[in-house]
């Protein structure tokens, strides 16, 4: 297949591009700046904001399929600008595979487009939520993957994946975060760090999206729908961030605040970190309501209908991290 992937320079959609390219697919990327990974020397790169029309236009001629990762992630911006990248260059995406005849779209989301601040048990992957405060991210990311969803047809087919706390070697997301605010002694935990949560290790997520990719021809089971992408081992906050600062060699002290105390916090710093310039704040409500409820998924419907599960363990995953810290000068600091 001819396969177009945007959003090339993040940790995950780069990794998709090498796995397409490294079994023979021919892989375009379109981004802001060049894209490194194993192949990428070989595979066209389109140099372009996911605004511009004629540029997505441009990289997608000829394409099989579409895999659209290119958003703007984290807490720091305005509602325009998460808008307008989020959003309407999912529009420009969507109208590009309509203008080119492509049959296969496989648009990346996340799970918090369906999180509404309480516990998620063992849940399938429920509709996006539009229309609530507190997260200019998950908002937009809700609003682009109805247009998605939506766009399901039988000309194409359109699938939503949603990978839950992607983490791994070269993370600098979680596992960034993570240690920095350990090494720093800033490291926070709502309450005893006791909810339950999926994360997925980055080989798995990769995977997923190839075998989405796969999977998405019009009429299949999984065109239409969303689906969650995770290891299947829930652990608890606790566990993930103390595997985390074990791996990078770090110490694990974390400061323990209530919940309750911790959303107001949070909110409050959404309000004043912006007028301070001083970047991302180190907790917001979003992030609070995330770390203090438990949010983890019922994995069978990825295996059913996309064929996929994972096949690194959250155990082997820590320790390839642990190796690749150990390559790393922060472990030698």
């Amino acid at each position: 297949m001819k396969i177009l992937v945007t959003g090339a320079r993040s940790l995950l959609l780069g990794n998709v591009a090498r796995v397409l390219y490294e079994r023979g697919d021919e892989v375009v990327c379109l981004q802001r700046t060049k894209a490194e990974f194993v192949g990428s020397e070989d595979v066209q790169q389109v140099l372009a904001d996911i605004r511009d029309t004629d540029a997505i236009a441009h990289a997608s001629r000829g394409c099989d399929a579409v895999i659209h990762g290119a958003a703007k992630v984290g807490v720091v911006g305005t509602a325009p600008e998460f808008h307008e990248i989020n959003v309407d260059g999912t529009a420009n995406v969507l109208l590009a595979c309509q203008t080119n005849d492509v049959h296969r779209f496989v648009h990346v989301s996340t799970p918090s487009v369906a999180h509404a601040g309480t516990s998620i048990v063992g849940a399938v992957a429920e509709p996006a939520v539009v229309g609530r405060r507190g997260s200019f991210y998950a908002e937009t990311k809700a609003i682009a993957e109805q247009m998605a969803i939506a766009a399901n047809s039988s000309h194409m087919a359109a699938v939503a994946i949603r990978p839950h706390l992607v983490w791994g070697p070269g993370d600098e997301q979680l596992v960034g975060r993570i240690v920095e605010r350990a090494l720093k002694g800033r490291l926070v935990m709502v309450g005893q760090g006791n909810a339950l949560v999926d994360a997925t290790y980055i080989d798995n997520a990769v995977t997923a999206l190839v075998a989405a990719v796969d999977a998405a021809v019009p009429g299949a089971a999984c065109a239409g729908n969303a689906y969650v992408i995770a290891n299947g081992e829930p652990r608890t906050v606790r566990e993930l961030m103390q595997g985390i600062c074990i791996a990078a060699g770090v110490a694990f002290s974390p400061r323990h605040v209530p919940m309750s105390i911790a959303v107001k916090i949070g909110s409050a710093m959404e309000v004043v970190w912006p007028r301070l310039n001083m970047g991302e704040p180190p907790l917001t409500r979003f992030v609070a309501e995330q770390l203090g409820t438990a949010h983890w998924f019922d994995p069978r419907p990825a295996r059913n209908d996309l064929q996929w599960m994972p096949h690194v363990t959250m155990d082997d995953g820590f320790l390839h991290l642990q190796q690749w810290f150990s390559t790393q000068k922060i472990y030698n600091r």
